[in-house]
């Protein structure tokens, strides 16, 4: 495994870390509370095709791996950029991996619709808290033995949460099963839990870094509060969870990227491991 971007993703990088910098700044954010989603915004990013980038060319993609679309996700993720960027790409390389509908992964592919995967079984007909569902008109889900797609309006909005995320009970009883449910649907799941890994690596370097900002410029005791050693230590302590945190989830990308044997496990103790970071 590398420790370091190539070439080719320090490039990507720093087009992303500028365009989430630019469309996607603290105004914008909260703007889109508390649905936690901004339709323009999800536009501007289509443009870039980011939504459809790891797909094959094809397939209307980018021929980009899951590496490189991870680190796209990290810039998203550290500009809480209101659009379900993980989400919809997991699922459309989901749909296209089981050999969905052409037009509908073109769509996709594009940014023209938007779609998600609901983590959770349905019970009744009816998914819970599925991520990225109040604003998706794709759900994917897993039925029984067999994955199915539920292609209805969104509902626009769902219940309030902490995170002003566009959370929402979606209604799949009426989808139809295009697939077996193994392996591909284990393999989604796992990309979810790794690429929001990532997205939580690039959330907790913002945080730290407008931290460190702010510590230089408080004075207390007419010192800046940076030099009182108690304060030094925990964001020492910060550093260093959040480049172990680094290293772990872009390991489980690279992991499934590879198709090593532990991704799985790889992929599920990054998402513990960042969001407790």
């Amino acid at each position: 495994m590398r420790t370091r971007l190539t070439d080719d993703e320090e490039a990507v990088k720093e087009v992303f870390d500028g365009f989430f910098a630019h469309e996607s700044p603290p105004e914008v954010v909260r703007a889109a509370e508390p649905g936690g989603h901004d339709p323009e915004l999800w536009a501007k990013l289509a443009q870039t095709g980011a939504p459809g980038m790891a797909l094959p060319a094809a397939a209307g993609g980018g021929d980009a791996s899951l590496r490189d679309l991870a680190v796209v996700v990290e810039s998203w993720g550290a500009h809480l950029a209101p659009v379900p960027l993980v989400e919809h790409a997991v699922a459309t390389r989901l749909l296209h991996g089981i050999g969905a509908d052409p037009p509908l992964v073109a769509a996709l592919a594009a940014g023209e619709r938007i779609a998600t995967l609901a983590l959770r079984d349905p019970v009744d007909g009816l998914a819970r808290l599925v991520p990225a569902g109040a604003v998706a008109d794709v759900v994917v889900a897993r039925a029984g033995d067999e994955i199915t797609v539920t292609s209805t309006s969104p509902p626009g909005s769902g219940p309030r949460n902490t995170g002003d995320l566009p959370l929402a009970d979606r209604d799949v009883a009426t989808g139809a099963a295009i697939a077996p449910a193994a392996p591909g649907w284990e393999r989604a799941l796992d990309e979810w839990r790794a690429l929001t890994a990532v997205a939580y690596v690039g959330l907790a370097r913002q945080a730290i870094r407008l931290c460190v900002d702010y510590v230089k410029e408080r004075i207390q005791f007419d010192v800046p509060i940076g030099t009182f050693q108690a304060i030094q230590h925990g964001l020492a302590d910060a550093a260093t969870h959040l480049e172990g945190a680094h290293l772990l989830s872009h390991r489980a990308v690279w992991a499934l990227d590879t198709d090593r044997p532990d991704a799985a496990r790889l992929a599920g103790m990054a998402l513990l491991f960042a969001a407790d970071t």
